[in-house]
């Protein structure tokens, strides 16, 4: 293989692993707005985004030398093209089919990407399905353009800043036809910074004018990293009838002068909007050149605006990307993200060493220093977790199929609605809320939402809802699930436990404690076995997974109403700030975000309460624990110690610590494999002097002396 063609094989590889992203970005925009069309089949601009979606898995997948993805996608476009055209009725039926060939669209990726396998005897099912499709309707089945031996593949504008001049000229009857131009535009603006200018000229007098013909045409001038491609999809419906041209005028990276641009009597000339001739004309004159040019006319004011508009929207550009503050986005590879974060935790460990070493040798100049490290990493710090933020709309989008598709399997009319889907979650915790959040659903549209006829014998709408909602709650984030379905039935979930053995018969339990029985394991109270459950698996995996990832589950539950489940999970897994305290020789952090205040507990204190371990704060009883004890630390108990007043699930509860060290910041580190059963604890992390502080679970603290409590009633 020659050196040429292997640096063509080096950058196709390279732009597949770029499109991979973007594929499987491309294919959630796909199942979305299939999803959205459903219910309002005649949106033609829901028409739109699912064409332009399989428009560029199609191009952008041949690009790649994906083929089989591009040949597969060529024939769903061309089915759906007929929906566009009105000759087909986006129905149930063929939403069905598309949804269909999305998944699989996905099942090819995942092999190419994943190493995955591909049922072949699906693709050609749908395939057939396809055709047919389009064989009905009376059209011809186009063939798929043929793969050349050598892709020529275009770099132009893809990933970098480009500025093009586009005169769109769309045909006289396009109202006619159904499409709004100004929808069009409007698209463009999305793809970047630009300037639209109208041309007016072939606007006749009143007398002549007719109301459904279009007259106007425009100059666009737009700035976009999108490439070329993205710019003719936007008018993907209407090229094969409009005067349409697309030209580059300016790029980042050119060697040109960047503040300087052309003359506006060029940009006409380039236009052909003038002639070379009446340009020399006016050249020798004083006057400015647009205004000979419009009074001598030459051009017409409208033409001499837009070469304005064009000559200032590239200075601007240009003086931008000199600038400082260039606002730009690329994808980063997860790992190279995750091995920043470590980085960045590393660093904080050893700022907190330097900031201690700093305090004990009480060096001035050494302390000045320490204190500038502590601002930056501080800072450092707060830049790279915002980098792993993620919208958990992201996540939520997923399970609008997952409630199409399990409600019509079961025989129930259920809507999803959702809330908060701009609430910003990191990046690891939301990857591993998927399987959790998926287990939720499927309860409770399987256990939860009765069927229609039930629904409507209980004066209730036929169609269940199921509610998914998200919001922040200090260095949290509470998720929502909400179903106004049959409710939890507690003497069921009473009788079921007895019958395990988690309960004894005459035991006395709340409410809340009754429902969350149905998180133990193999816990089910369904009478059949279905494909959706039945089993007793399922929530006690979503627990174990909340709990893995230091979160706290809790169910709400009323007969006939509804069922409530709501996560309370961590901001972030990486790094928090903590609030430092010491018992005896051993260090405990607790999370920041709880700690509500600190009170001193005398001795004296502690006998006044005679033993009930309660205390009086500003007029408030709140009950604390003594951590020494339930740790068994031994060393001597000091006579004033320290109450870190903790905020929990609607409650105050105090915890009792030998002295207070004060805010850290705190990288989380686990505690291995040996120490994953201890309860109360939820990790650790590695102080400036090189000793292990223990990072406190207070929601398992608190019920584990609520346990011991009952135990002992």
């Amino acid at each position: 293989m020659d050196q040429t063609n292997t640096q063509d094989s080096d950058f196709t590889a390279k732009l597949k692993e770029t499109f991979r992203e973007e594929a499987y970005e491309l294919l959630a925009e796909l199942e979305a707005a299939l999803l959205e069309l459903e219910k309002t089949p005649g949106d033609e601009e829901l028409v739109g985004r699912v064409f332009r979606a399989m428009h560029t898995i199609k191009g952008s997948g041949g690009t790649c030398g994906l083929n089989d993805v591009s040949a597969f996608t060529h024939d769903l476009e061309t089915a759906f093209d007929l929906v566009r055209k009105g000759k087909l009725v986006a129905n149930h039926e063929i939403i069905n089919l598309t949804l269909k060939s999305r998944d699989q669209i996905k099942a090819m990726l995942d092999r190419c990407y994943k190493g995955e396998t591909v049922d072949d005897a699906q693709t050609e099912k749908i395939t057939a399905a396809l055709k047919k499709l389009i064989v009905d309707t009376g059209e011809q089945v186009a063939p798929a353009a043929p793969t050349a031996k050598k892709t020529v593949i275009s770099k132009e504008g893809v990933g970098r800043s480009v500025t093009y001049r586009i005169r769109f000229r769309p045909e006289y009857g396009v109202f006619t036809r159904g499409t709004n131009p100004i929808m069009l535009l409007n698209e463009l603006r999305e793809l970047g910074p630009c300037k639209i200018v109208a041309q007016t000229e072939a606007v006749p007098f009143l007398e002549d004018y007719n109301p459904e013909a279009c007259y106007t045409y425009w100059d666009v001038i737009l700035t976009t990293d999108k490439g070329k491609n993205a710019i003719e999809d936007v008018f993907i419906f209407v090229k094969d009838e409009s005067e349409l041209s697309i030209d580059v005028i300016d790029e980042e990276g050119h060697l040109e002068d960047e503040a300087s641009y052309k003359r506006v009597g060029d940009i006409l000339l380039e236009r052909g909007d003038l002639s070379n001739e009446d340009l020399q004309k006016v050249l020798h004159t004083k006057k400015l050149v647009g205004e000979l040019l419009v009074e001598t006319g030459a051009v017409n004011g409208d033409k001499l605006q837009s070469a304005l508009a064009e000559q200032q929207h590239v200075r601007e550009i240009r003086e931008k990307r000199q600038g400082i503050e260039q606002n730009a986005s690329i994808r980063v590879a997860t790992g190279k993200l995750d091995q920043l974060v470590n980085l960045v935790g590393e660093l904080v460990t050893v700022q907190a060493r330097l900031s201690q070493t700093a305090v004990a040798k009480n060096m001035p100049e050494l302390l000045s220093i320490a204190e500038e490290v502590e601002r930056l990493t501080a800072e450092l710090r707060d830049n790279t977790m915002s980098i792993r933020m993620l919208p958990i709309g992201t996540t939520f989008s997923k399970f609008e199929r997952l409630v199409r598709d399990l409600s019509a399997e079961l025989g129930k009319d259920i809507t999803l609605t959702t809330e908060g889907a701009e609430t910003e979650l990191d990046k690891t915790v939301i990857e591993r809320l998927g399987d959790p959040l998926v287990h939720i659903i499927r309860n409770s549209i399987d256990h939860g939402i009765e069927q229609p006829d039930v629904r409507e014998a209980a004066g209730k709408p036929r169609q269940g809802t199921i509610h998914l909602s998200a919001l922040h709650s200090g260095a949290n984030v509470l998720i929502q699930i909400r179903d106004d379905g049959a409710g939890l039935d507690k003497d069921a979930i009473r009788a079921k436990a007895i019958e395990k053995g988690l309960i004894i018969a005459d035991a006395s339990i709340t409410e809340k404690e009754t429902f969350a029985l149905v998180l133990a394991p193999g816990f089910s109270t369904a009478k059949k076995v279905t494909s959706v459950s039945g089993r007793g698996v399922g929530m006690d995996v979503v627990k174990k997974a909340i709990d893995a990832l230091r979160g706290s589950i809790e169910i709400n539950s009323r007969k006939g109403e509804g069922t409530t489940i709501t996560l309370r999970l961590p901001l972030t897994l990486a790094i928090i700030d903590g609030f430092l305290t010491k018992i005896g020789m051993e260090h405990f952090i607790f999370p920041l975000s709880m700690v509500e205040e600190c009170v001193e507990l005398t001795r004296a204190d502690a006998v006044q309460s005679r033993g009930r371990h309660m205390a009086h704060v500003r007029g408030q009883i709140v009950p604390y624990i003594r951590l020494r004890e339930q740790f068994n630390v031994g060393d001597e108990q000091p006579d004033i110690e320290q109450i870190v007043i903790i905020g929990a699930d609607g409650r105050r509860v105090g915890f009792v610590v030998d002295g207070i060290v004060g805010q850290h910041q705190t990288v989380l580190k686990s505690l291995g494999k040996f120490y994953a059963n201890v309860e109360g604890v939820s990790g650790a992390t590695i102080l400036g002097d090189g000793t292990v502080a223990l990072i406190l679970d207070i929601p398992k603290l608190i019920q584990i002396v609520e346990q011991e409590e009952l135990a002992v009633s």
